[in-house]
């Protein structure tokens, strides 16, 4: 099959992370007989550099043309005092709304090899394996009004929090289902003891429920939350939740991982009549400037990311699963960069994508 795939390199180590992306991508594709059209766009720090706007009018279109997008990061310190509109995250809002990508899938996974990464003990980390759902075109980063207001004493500052009920019952069918093929275990994570928003988001979760009466639901307040994905991150199997608190929480679980350079995402929109799902999938991680340009960047979260690509938005399932096991193989074989390898010499970013390709076969 063909696989029509935009690009969105984006800002610091987002190119080079997005590279070795693509390696393993065309690589797939050759082994199995596909055909990738890839084309290239801007987004985020970069965009704003080249064309004034974080999120280009022509990026919109390829994306909207395109059959999945791979994003590497956006982020530029450079623009950290520029007003919101002005600033490359706004550019990441920008496509999450225009491609209408509601859920956000985040696998949190601890593979044995890299137990010793994670800061915590071993015998708390072993045998997590969770995916982190988290909604993703509501709740404060998009409701209104927002804004500053005033000068000197009288300066104001307003967000606003707001979710309507469709928005948490397309988010909630996708996590159940999500559930039913893994552990049958939904834990839906709010702060209904402060929040009416979160009051909702519970009542609209557990009629979800209703629908599936094969897998379990639990609520957990996100404070009690971000404490048991520490103290007892084996507890948890599907983390339902609202954009803001899936920020936080998910960011945490990298921890688990080891290196928030490991942890791919997946965000779903409208499925298509093949059943294939709209697609942006990018690593979890930032655009980290610091290191950008120096092939020292852990390529693996946006090497995940193509594999949830294949699986969702082009439903090669033996692919995806391809994907998967190289970058296990690439763990246990310690041809890892140094995020993961804190003794001995690291692996660069290229070379752990030549190791994924190689692992495939």
């Amino acid at each position: 099959m063909e696989l029509n795939v935009l690009v969105l390199g984006g800002d610091g180590i987002g190119p080079e992370v997005t590279r070795e992306a693509v390696r393993v991508l065309r690589h797939v594709a050759e082994k199995w007989h596909h055909r990738v059209r890839l084309t290239e766009g801007l987004l985020g720090g970069i965009a704003i550099q080249k064309t004034g706007t974080p999120f280009p009018e022509e990026t919109a279109r390829l994306a909207a043309e395109a059959d999945a997008t791979l994003l590497g990061a956006v982020g530029l310190a450079e623009f950290d005092q520029a007003p919101p509109e002005k600033r490359p995250e706004k550019g990441l809002l920008g496509i999450r709304q225009a491609l209408g990508v509601y859920a956000n899938l985040r696998p949190v996974r601890a593979y044995p090899s890299q137990l010793d990464a994670s800061p915590l003990k071993n015998h708390l980390v072993e045998g997590t394996d969770m995916i982190i759902v988290r909604e993703l075109t509501g709740g404060i980063y998009y409701g209104t009004p927002r804004g500053i207001t005033g000068e000197g004493a009288e300066t104001r500052a307003v967000n606003t929090m707001t979710y309507t009920r469709p928005e948490i019952e397309r988010v909630s069918r996708v996590a159940f289902p999500l559930a039913r093929a893994r552990r049958k275990k939904v834990t839906s994570v709010d702060k209904s003891n402060v929040l009416e928003n979160s009051q909702l988001w519970r009542r609209v979760v557990t009629e979800v429920a209703r629908e599936f009466p094969d897998v379990a639901l639990d609520h957990m307040l996100v404070d009690n939350c971000a404490m048991q994905l520490i103290l007892n991150p084996r507890r948890f199997d599907i983390v339902l939740t609202e954009n803001m608190f899936g920020d936080i929480l998910s960011d945490e679980g990298a921890v688990l991982a080891g290196s928030i350079g490991m942890l791919p995402s997946a965000s779903l929109g409208a499925r298509r009549p093949s059943g294939a799902w709209t697609g942006l999938y990018e690593p979890v991680h930032g655009s980290a400037p610091d290191i950008a340009g120096q092939n020292k960047a852990n390529p693996l979260g946006a090497i995940g990311s193509v594999a949830a690509m294949l699986a969702y938005s082009f439903s090669l399932q033996e692919e995806a699963a391809a994907v998967e096991t190289a970058i296990e193989a690439v763990l246990r074989s310690g041809r890892v960069t140094a995020d993961l390898r804190p003794s001995g010499a690291p692996a660069t970013t290229e070379q752990v994508g030549e190791s994924v390709c190689a692992a495939i076969g």
